[in-house]
């Protein structure tokens, strides 16, 4: 079972997987066991191998050195990186399109492109403690002579442990635009950036979620991203384009998950037969089959519905549905998985224990299962099925 894709998306597909295969998952165990990290010089090589096979630089336009691939190239490079545990696959930055429709090319100059190389890496400071699928923002901005003061609370500061710089979202305190939203480029060493906790999480990853606190950081005005007030479009601009990934890497983890679990099934014997000859197994192996097929063909037309340029309202119903689905679907065929595995699948050095531990916040970030519904069921009452 494959969705047919042309040769340009079959070829990216290829290469992520050779690159999962070869290089990410052999290193997963060892990673699992050593609180994520990898030793220095074998992350320096991956990261160097997947700049190199283009991956840092696939939503970049050709004008400024990338490969502009469509969005059906990047689901399926995605999909494929999905198969991988620990965050491995989280080796290099890649600069998206909407970063080129917020920066001027100065910013892009010193923070976007150097991303492409490696030479600069980013994090996202946006939740907050009270903030949640509503995305409450109360860091505020306030202006001074030359730029902002920003003072407030951010938590899960995705790889912030890794980064140099940070986008930063906060709400104006004063002037014309007083209370709406505004983005930041902010350098990591700016001073009065205080690390509060690093919470330790389900998964094993070496990229962290710190808590942080903003006192009175200075950010000059060239640092703001559009104008005034436009930061929660770029925020919406990022969520869209993050879900349909994640639905990806779904795709990738249940296929993964899948295809070892039926190897197992074959080889076990219970009762003088293999495993996958029970009926109670049969039909785990059955779902998760459906469950991964139909995630595929959500995933795959939302990302062929951007190519052919579809109305942005739809594309963001489309990017709900594909997140909703394959994210819930993945926690189902995790939980089968370590079912049919039995003692097994709860043993750490297995994929599918990871798996679990893993794919559980997928249904959490970028917004939980309960607000793609929403969203979802907003876009059928505005527009009726036929204009989602």
């Amino acid at each position: 079972m494959k969705i047919m894709l042309d040769d340009i998306a079959t070829g990216w597909q290829q290469k992520a997987r050779r690159f999962a295969e070869e290089e990410l998952i052999p290193n997963e165990v060892d990673a699992e066991m050593n609180g994520g990290a990898l030793a220095p010089e074998i992350r320096l090589r991956h990261k160097k191998m997947a700049i190199e096979l283009g991956f840092s630089s696939m939503d970049v336009a050709k004008d400024y050195g990338g490969l502009a691939l469509r969005t059906v190239d990047q689901v399926a490079v995605w999909e494929q990186l999905g198969r991988v545990t620990n965050a491995l696959c989280w080796c290099f930055s890649e600069p998206h399109q909407w970063m080129f429709e917020a920066c001027n090319e100065d910013q892009l100059q010193r923070y976007v492109l150097p991303l492409m190389s490696g030479k600069r890496k980013e994090c996202y400071a946006i939740t907050e403690a009270e903030s949640g699928s509503d995305v409450r923002i109360d860091s505020t901005a306030r202006s001074c002579d030359g730029g902002y003061l920003i003072n407030g609370e951010k938590w899960f500061v995705t790889t912030y442990n890794h980064a140099d710089f940070l986008f930063l979202h906060a709400r104006l305190s004063d002037g014309p635009h007083q209370g709406s939203d505004v983005m930041f480029l902010l350098d990591k060493d700016s001073a009065g950036i205080e690390e509060v906790s690093s919470p330790l999480f389900g998964h094993t990853f070496d990229h962290h979620h710190p808590t942080l606190r903003f006192n009175d950081v200075f950010v000059p005005s060239e640092n703001r991203l559009g104008e005034e007030g436009a930061g929660m479009a770029y925020t919406h601009s990022w969520f869209r384009r993050e879900r349909l990934m994640i639905a990806a890497r779904s795709c990738g983890a249940m296929a993964r998950m899948i295809e070892e679990v039926t190897e197992f099934a074959r080889e076990r014997v219970v009762s003088g037969e293999p495993l996958i000859e029970k009926q109670l197994v049969q039909a785990m192996l059955a779902d998760s089959v459906t469950d991964l097929w139909a995630s595929q063909l959500i995933t795959f037309e939302a990302a062929e519905a951007h190519d052919r340029g579809e109305d942005l309202k739809a594309l963001h119903a489309r990017c709900s549905i594909a997140k909703l689905y394959a994210s819930e679907a993945a926690g189902r065929v995790a939980d089968r998985t370590v079912q049919i595995l039995g003692g097994r699948g709860y043993m750490r050095e297995n994929s599918a224990e990871r798996f679990t531990r893993e794919l559980r916040v997928d249904r959490i970030w970028e917004g939980a299962s309960e607000l793609q519904r929403l969203i979802i069921a907003r876009a059928l009452n505005k527009r009726g099925l036929d204009g989602m």
